[in-house]
C-alpha cells in the first residue's frame, strides 16, 4: 500500500509540474507567439509593403516592440537610444543636438533583426502607384493605414504626435511622425509625417525633437 501511495504522489507531482510549465510558457508569449517582456515583444511577424518588410508595431523601450499595432510605443531623438514617454510631462529632456550623417547601429533602439528605415524605404511606402494610404481609426486610435495595392496587405501607423526640442508634447492623436535614418541639411533629418489630410516625407525634422520609430527588417 505504501508503495502505491508513493507512485500516485509521483504522478500527481508530475502532472502539476506540467500544468505549471504550460501556464508559464503561455504567459511568456504574445498573441503572435513571440517572446515578450512586460507586455512588449522582442520579435514581430512583419508585413511587406511595396517590397519593404515593416514591423507591425512601434518600437517601445529599446530592444522591444509595443504590444499592439495601435500602441504608441516610445519617443526617440534622432541617433539616440534613450526612450521617452509618449504621454504626460517628462523630466531631464536632452536638448543637445546629436551628431552623424546616419543613424548608427549602436544607437538603434530596434529589436534584433530590425533597424530604423532609410529615406528610400519611406519613399517606397509613399509610392502612390503601389501603395494606397487612408486616415482611419483602429481600435479607437487615429492613424494612417498603408495598403499594398498588389497584395492587399496593410500597415497601420498610429498618430502619436511628437515632443518639441524642449520636451513638450504636441498633436497627440492628430499627427504621426516617424524617423528615417538619413540626415538632411544642418541639424535636420528626413522623416515621415502624416495627418488626416495625407502622408508625406519632409527633410526638416530637428534632431532633438522626440518622435516614433517604426522599424524595417534588416
Amino acid at each position: 500500500m505504501k508503495k502505491n501511495v508513493n507512485f500516485f504522489s509521483f504522478w500527481l507531482l508530475f502532472a502539476l509540474l506540467g500544468t505549471a510549465t504550460t501556464v508559464f510558457n503561455s504567459c511568456s508569449k504574445d498573441d503572435s507567439g513571440s517572446n515578450s517582456i512586460g507586455g512588449t515583444s522582442t520579435s514581430d511577424p512583419g508585413v511587406v509593403i511595396n517590397g519593404v518588410k515593416w514591423a507591425t508595431r512601434n518600437v517601445d523601450k529599446p530592444g522591444a516592440f509595443a504590444a499592439k499595432p495601435e500602441d504608441a510605443g516610445m519617443f526617440y531623438q534622432w541617433n539616440r537610444k534613450a526612450a521617452w514617454a509618449t504621454t504626460s510631462d517628462v523630466t531631464g529632456w536632452d536638448s543637445t543636438i546629436s551628431n552623424g550623417d546616419t543613424w548608427e547601429k549602436a544607437n538603434d533602439p530596434s529589436p534584433a533583426g530590425w533597424r530604423v528605415p532609410t529615406n528610400d524605404e519611406i519613399q517606397k511606402l509613399l509610392d502612390t502607384d503601389k501603395v494606397k494610404d487612408d486616415w482611419t481609426t483602429q481600435n479607437g486610435i487615429n492613424g494612417r493605414k498603408f495598403t499594398d495595392i498588389a497584395t492587399g496587405k496593410t500597415l497601420f501607423l498610429p498618430a502619436v504626435g511628437y515632443r518639441h526640442n524642449d520636451g513638450t508634447l504636441d498633436f497627440a492623436g492628430w499627427y504621426g511622425e516617424y524617423w528615417s535614418s538619413a540626415a538632411s541639411a544642418n541639424v535636420k533629418v528626413y522623416y515621415l509625417q502624416f495627418d488626416y489630410n495625407g502622408a508625406t516625407q519632409y527633410n526638416g525634422q530637428v534632431r532633438n525633437n522626440g518622435i516614433c520609430v517604426r522599424s524595417v527588417a534588416e
